[in-house]
């Protein structure tokens, strides 16, 4: 199950160096996550500050 960035996101950048598979990028107004690119490590949601990133 890939990860997803809930709205709660506030666009800090912290998780898009943490992802070794460059599945995060900034999107209109929050980073997002490519599905078919996340090998589900949680990496990402490790380092969020506001708890916006969970598995779908």
């Amino acid at each position: 199950m890939a990860y997803v960035i809930s709205s709660d996101c506030v666009a800090c950048g912290q998780c898009e160096p943490e992802c070794p598979v460059s599945a995060i990028s900034k999107g209109d107004t929050t980073y997002v996550i490519d599905a078919e690119k996340c090998v589900d490590c949680g990496k990402c949601a490790d380092v969020c500050p506001v708890s916006a990133i969970s598995q779908q």
